[in-house]
């Protein structure tokens, strides 16, 4: 079957067919939680909340991009973690296990072609760019996370987010202006290939 095969009969009550949904979409949802929150135990906390709130919603759905609609209920819960997180806030702790390293440390970042130098490199790289991503205002950080890691389109993105295409791709600008200032303090723990010369930051 198709996708709109599944969510008919999701909507006509199938769990197996929303199971099914939910397999699809559960790698995008956890990965963009886990870049808004930076915790994978939110993260999937939170992946779990939005599929629970997916199903419950699905009368709601109207039509469109299943995974966009899908998105939005996983930012939604993203943005209730984070205003939770501001009322209490808590001190994250380190890995404790080898486990938890890969987490921190995804196995993605992995290349057998890569020699151990550059195998640092990409990982001082990541880290660079998860700091910066936490420093983007939330709004900022969901159409950065959506576009430019995850490979949305636009329209996607607007749906997901319920915001109109230009806000987006304003925010997405500005985003991108934001991570480059601040990628830009990482300059010596980058590999060569990504600094910017002065004339690219200029």
């Amino acid at each position: 079957m198709d996708e709109a095969a599944y969510i008919s009969r999701a909507l006509e009550g199938d769990l197996e067919a929303f199971n099914h949904l939910v397999l699809t979409y559960q790698d995008s949802a956890y990965n963009l939680a886990y870049r808004m929150l930076n915790d994978p135990d939110a993260a999937a906390d939170v992946t779990q909340t939005a599929f629970i709130a997916a199903y419950r919603s699905l009368k709601s759905y109207r039509g469109g991009s299943f995974r966009a609609w899908v998105m939005r209920m996983v930012t939604n819960a993203c943005y209730d973690e984070l205003r939770r997180r501001k009322r209490r806030p808590t001190i994250a702790l380190e890995p404790l296990n080898r486990e938890d390293e890969e987490i921190e440390s995804p196995a993605w970042l992995a290349d057998n072609h890569l020699s151990p130098e550059e195998e640092i490199q990409m990982r001082e790289l990541e880290h660079a760019i998860t700091h910066c991503l936490q420093e983007l205002p939330e709004d900022f950080r969901a159409v950065v996370i959506m576009v430019d890691i995850e490979g949305y389109d636009y329209s996607e993105v607007s749906q997901a987010l319920g915001k109109p295409l230009g806000t987006i791709k304003s925010r997405l600008a500005r985003a991108r202006l934001r991570l480059r200032d601040c990628l830009a303090g990482f300059a010596e723990l980058l590999p060569t290939r990504f600094r910017l010369g002065k004339e690219e930051m200029a």
